[in-house]
């Protein structure tokens, strides 16, 4: 008997991973936020020793914001408001979903995440993490539902 295709697909990454930016990319639904990275004068940092922990929304999360947003942002005028936002989604150090309670952590931009831990299931603010622990040569990312906000 087959394993069902219904059965929830484990992120084993090899052990020749790349770094955040190059798993990123390999994914395939991070465009936007790499774009964003790339806009925030970011992807040197992302690509450094790090460690990281990067909540990173996925290209839908990106499109549920309202129409123009993602566009505006990515104006040369707006690089530091996107640098501002881009950076609340990542935490120094490397956090496994293991290790995650309800706290509130800090982030590279010094304001604070909401993370919350209800059920086994995660929150960020009012992201909901879907997918975690996708391994990094320099940290490790949790794939978020939407993108989240400093205040």
């Amino acid at each position: 008997m087959t394993t069902s295709a219904t059965a929830p697909i484990q992120s084993k990454e090899k052990s020749k991973t790349g770094d955040i930016v190059a798993v990123a990319s390999n994914a395939g639904n991070f465009t936007k936020l790499l774009a964003a990275a790339k806009a925030a004068g970011l992807v040197e940092t992302l690509q450094g020793p790090g460690p990281f922990t990067v909540f990173a929304p996925t290209d839908e999360a990106f499109a549920k914001l309202p129409k123009g947003t993602v566009d505006a942002l990515l104006k040369p005028e707006n690089k530091a408001k996107l640098a501002g936002i881009l950076t609340y989604h990542v935490v120094a150090g490397k956090v496994m979903a293991a290790d995650v309670k309800t706290m509130k952590a800090k982030t590279v931009n010094g304001q604070e995440l909401d993370v919350k831990v209800i059920n086994g299931k995660v929150t960020v603010d009012k992201a909901n993490v879907t997918k975690a622990d996708i391994a990094a040569s320099n940290g490790v990312i949790h794939v978020i539902d939407a993108v989240v906000m400093p205040k």
